[in-house]
């Protein structure tokens, strides 16, 4: 049962002051040490934070006009002391520490936990909060700076003090232009947009039978097949780049040999189904995570009207399992475009894909216009999981498990 009674504001001097002194402190340290004066900076941070959480409580400043008023005066402060980047910096030192005050002023903290927590309770619940947003931004922080310098007017590898000043003169989309406007990229990206969607098709299809037949109580050792079919998920990619080699290496040659294919249509077959096995693990989670709460008597509903199990599949079944069918696609896919490895065992240099060109582009010569490579690559990953999302709460929604 989550807190709904009235929630009491807790002690200014006791509690909310001294704990935005320390938050900011914090901030004030990490600024101090930027100008070589952590323990100034802390001391000045703790002053100011308390002086904060002291004004906008005691003048009961509304909300909005209290965060506003804090982001700006940090901003202008941020701006005096260095540049726009600084203003930045203070604008969102601002945000945070105006945010934190009212979330302790106002007994937002205990808004979602339940009225028996105790204080002591009540602190773990928002650490277990503020320990997961901590390893959220540590997973995320690395991808800034990546897509930050895929901006810069020079061709390095390093913030220059134009960028860090956000002097537009130190923005640039030339590596863009270079990612869009050579060979050199646009067909490893070409190949990317070739593999990774037949790649996709084929593991949806069979990764869909292969977990609505795993579904089924009545099939023998269905625990120990789908450990086997989910195993490409498991095993390290080098050995399963490995074992495909030395699978797919004949297969090609007899291919060649006996139907008298081109060699690069078989190194493109090759690629092709080497993805798809990769892909596979993933539809069959996330199918087989959806038939869950698929009630079957849906299905000999069909059978009893005289509907055959094909039309039962697409009519019946296929309309309500196809938000697991879809996220297990876009996962196939992502692990497609994104893959590496297994290219450089299986594949030839005509098969070299997007991710390919990054590798060797790092290896034998670091240009910036890999950033801008890595950059678009994250975006679609943020649309692609984004739909994932998306479609997961339309299936929860579909089979009842969370109001509409």
């Amino acid at each position: 049962m989550a807190y709904v009674g009235p929630i009491v504001r807790p002690n200014l001097m006791s509690f909310t002051a001294p704990c935005t002194a320390g938050l900011a402190a914090v901030f004030g340290f990490v600024v101090g040490n930027a100008f070589g004066s952590p323990f100034v900076g802390v001391i000045i941070g703790a002053v100011f934070g308390f002086a904060l959480a002291y004004v906008l409580h005691q003048f009961s400043v509304p909300r909005t006009a209290g965060r506003w008023a804090t982001i700006g005066l940090l901003a202008v402060v941020g701006l005096l002391l260095t540049n726009l980047g600084g203003a930045i910096a203070g604008a969102l030192i601002g945000a945070v520490l105006s945010w934190f005050v009212y979330w302790l002023d106002t007994g937002d903290y205990r808004k979602n936990v339940p009225i028996y927590y105790t204080a002591r309770e009540t602190l773990w619940y928002n650490t277990f909060l503020f320990i997961c947003g901590l390893v959220f931004f540590f997973l995320i922080a690395p991808l800034l700076p990546v897509m930050w310098l895929s901006f810069n007017a020079e061709d390095f590898f390093t913030f220059t003090p134009e960028m860090l000043s956000f002097d537009p003169a130190g923005y640039s989309l030339k590596h863009y232009e270079d990612f869009l406007g050579t060979d050199e990229w646009m067909v490893p990206l070409k190949n990317s947009l070739i593999i990774a969607p037949i790649a996709t098709l084929i593991s949806v299809s069979l990764g869909t039978l292969a977990a609505i037949g795993l579904s089924q109580s009545h099939v023998p050792g269905r625990q120990w097949i789908m450990a086997i079919m989910i195993s490409p998920m498991i095993v390290p990619l080098i050995i399963s780049a490995t074992g495909m080699f030395f699978f797919y290496a004949p297969l090609g040659n007899w291919l060649e040999a006996n139907l008298g294919l081109n060699q690069s249509f078989v190194g493109y077959v090759k690629v092709i189904l080497a993805h798809a096995v990769l892909g596979v693990p993933f539809v069959i989670i996330t199918v087989t995570a959806t038939l869950v709460g698929f009630d079957n008597s849906l299905t000999r509903a069909a059978a009893n009207m005289g509907a055959n199990p094909v039309t039962t599949f697409f009519r019946v079944q296929m309309p309500l399992i196809l938000p697991g069918v879809i996220s297990g696609g876009l996962f196939a896919f992502i692990t497609s475009f994104d893959e590496v490895v297994v290219v450089l065992f299986v594949g030839s240099a005509q098969q070299q894909t997007l991710p390919w060109q990054m590798f060797t582009g790092l290896r034998e010569q670091i240009s910036p216009t890999i950033l801008a490579a890595a950059t678009i690559l994250v975006t679609i990953s943020i649309l692609l999981l984004t739909t994932v999302e998306l479609l997961r709460r339309r299936s929860e929604r579909l089979r009842g498990l969370s109001p509409g």
